[in-house]
């Protein structure tokens, strides 16, 4: 039965194959282009490569594979609002986060990063106040992560 899993997933791949160097022949007169007709990634794996990108300073290529992602994570926002935390588009982190937030409600993570974003911007203190307490609720296992930040708001009214 595995074998002949291995087979579809060859027959598929040839006949993506076929349909990419048609493609290419069709289009040879002007500009070259591939034609991908179905996306090879599963959502996971652009979570992973969103992250390679990611430690290797490359946020947009990073926001592009997690946008993938998000068709069925919505986890994927998170790693958006993180990837643009880092190159320092802040208006597009809090949109995330809130997304994330709103797609998933237990997302103590988020919570966490968005009362960070606004600790660091020095605004809306009392509500990054709240997020981190609930996301404590949430997530009690990781309550020395959130209280560090809890106690650098705190700190900073």
């Amino acid at each position: 039965m595995e074998k002949n899993r291995v087979l579809d997933i060859t027959h598929k791949t040839q006949r993506g194959l076929i349909v990419i160097l048609f493609a290419f022949f069709l289009f040879s007169c002007s500009l070259p282009r591939i034609v991908v007709i179905d996306d090879p990634l599963t959502s996971e794996e652009h979570i992973n490569l969103g992250v390679i990108y990611e430690k290797k300073g490359q946020y947009d290529e990073a926001i592009s594979e997690y946008k993938k992602a998000s068709e069925t994570l919505p986890v994927a926002y998170f790693y958006m609002g993180n990837a643009s935390f880092l190159k320092g588009d802040f208006k597009g982190a809090e949109g995330f986060y809130r997304k994330a937030i709103r797609e998933d409600p237990a997302n103590a993570d988020a919570m966490n990063n968005l009362a960070w974003l606004y600790y660091k911007l020095g605004e809306n203190l009392d509500e990054a106040e709240a997020l981190v307490k609930r996301a404590i609720e949430i997530r009690p296992e990781r309550t020395d992560m959130y209280r560090d930040t809890l106690m650098k708001i705190e700190e900073e009214r």
